[in-house]
């Protein structure tokens, strides 16, 4: 090559190098429209969860007068928080500023507020580098998760809190413990327990023990049902609890798919072993109910379905198809014994079995995550030493029973000082219906 061609090599080098360094630029993350619509599909479905199905699924298990006071308490509670999850919430839950992998600070517990009113978002506003879909998509999914959430503890004390009380309860314990818990869980490089290499993929730490526990403290704090355990309170139309089950298991498929964050492999096994670990659980109660109790029960296989969903939830990213299969039958089964037999000797009034549902079966859930994530028993997950991500998992429920118990306990504490909790015996007695919202649910 002579030296003449070697510099008019250069030269139209130097003139395309500037055009090349553009067309990088250029070719910045953009929108992926699949990963998109999946999104606005799942939140959806996650959506669709509360209203109607958890709504319709407790408004079968309470007794006639009430069905109105459990199913209001789902609609005002999405209200609710969905508004506070625009103000602060989403800037608690996943702000990052001051966070540092491996560092211990005030940001490793809870979020700052650089977010607050949604500061900063614009349609243009795209999730990450690697997740590309809006981030209002990404914020109204997250939002869909923090109002099923406390909406779950409803069930623990269903006929008998205070409607007024109740909205307070919800927005304080949102501003304490779902936020915080979700920074902790999910927020990335920094966070507490993202540090500790705890794996909940769809919310079995931040949402079902979470919730279970909360459940948990507050019928203990708010004492029995009138007439618990000797008058019969038996579920007044166990056909909306059966549709509600089967919203919440469709809806489920947006709850831990949708955790994907992409319509992705990923996406497309957590909706397989959510399917396998739930079916599982829905026949490991019913089974164990024909065989303890004599007869299976529509209440029983609805129940077994939501234990199922529930444990599957933290591992729907990280487990293979035998390992749900194996969830779904442990959760089923104990979920059973602990809604059933625990309850009466301990004696508590979890009224619709929020803890023994979804904290025992988010406890579970947690726990086998670190067994079944491990490729070696056909997981997905980087887990080489199973006894050591078993002690991950562990340190994180440890954790998150100890802090909810303890906020959830104070806020009750403080709350029935200053307002009051629970009903007078007059209005538990006509129902919550007529004395909270001057409404039947029946008009005969």
């Amino acid at each position: 090559m002579t030296l003449r061609k070697i510099a008019g090599l250069g030269a139209l080098l130097s003139l395309v190098m500037p055009g090349l360094a553009l067309a990088e630029e250029a070719a910045a993350p953009a929108l992926n429209s699949g990963d998109t619509a999946w999104m606005l599909t799942s939140t959806a479905l996650v959506l669709f969860m509360t209203i109607p199905g958890l709504a319709l699924f407790y408004g079968g298990m309470v007794r006639s007068k009430n069905v109105l006071s459990v199913m209001m308490q789902c609609f005002a509670i999405t209200g609710l928080i969905s508004i506070l999850w625009v103000i602060y919430g989403y800037s608690m839950a996943f702000d990052t500023t001051g966070m540092e992998k491996g560092v211990l600070n005030f940001n490793s517990f809870v979020g700052g507020f650089s977010k607050a009113f949604l500061s900063g978002v614009t349609p243009a506003n795209l999730t990450s580098a690697t997740a590309l879909f809006p981030e209002a998509v990404f914020i109204t999914f997250q939002m869909t998760f923090a109002i099923i959430t406390p909406a779950l503890i409803v069930g623990a004390f269903a006929e008998r809190m205070k409607f007024s009380a109740m909205l307070v309860f919800m927005g304080i314990w949102f501003t304490l413990v779902y936020a915080p818990i979700a920074h902790m869980v999910w927020s990335g490089d920094g966070a507490l327990m993202w540090d500790w290499g705890v794996l909940d993929f769809a919310g079995g730490t931040v949402v079902h023990i979470n919730a279970g526990i909360a459940g948990l403290v507050c019928c203990l704090v708010m004492g029995k049902r009138k007439g618990y355990p000797t008058t019969p309170m038996a579920p007044h139309n166990l056909g909306y609890t059966l549709m509600g089950a089967a919203m919440l298991w469709i809806g489920w498929f947006g709850f831990n798919a949708g955790s994907a964050a992409a319509a992705n492999g990923t996406a497309g096994m957590a909706m397989l072993v959510t399917q396998i670990a739930t079916a599982a659980a829905a026949l490991g109660w019913m089974f164990a109910e024909w065989i303890f109790h004599g007869k299976p029960s529509a209440l029983g296989i609805a129940s077994g379905v939501v234990a199922g969903l529930v444990a599957i939830t933290p591992a729907a990213g990280t487990v293979g198809p035998m390992g749900a299969l194996v969830i779904g039958l442990a959760s089923g089964v104990v979920c059973y014994f602990c809604a059933t037999t625990l309850k009466r000797k301990l004696g508590y009034d979890d009224s619709l079995d929020a803890f023994g549902v979804h904290g025992v079966g988010g406890i579970i859930g947690a726990i086998l995550t670190g067994v079944f994530a491990a490729p070696a028993l056909g997981g997905f997950g980087a887990v080489t030493d199973i006894g050591a991500q078993v002690w991950v998992q562990a340190k994180g429920v440890i954790f998150t029973v100890a802090y909810t118990a303890i906020v959830t306990y104070v806020i009750l504490k403080v709350l029935d000082v200053v307002m009051g909790l629970r009903v007078n015996e007059e209005e538990e007695s006509v129902g919550l219906d007529l004395a909270q919202h001057n409404e039947r649910g029946y008009n005969l």
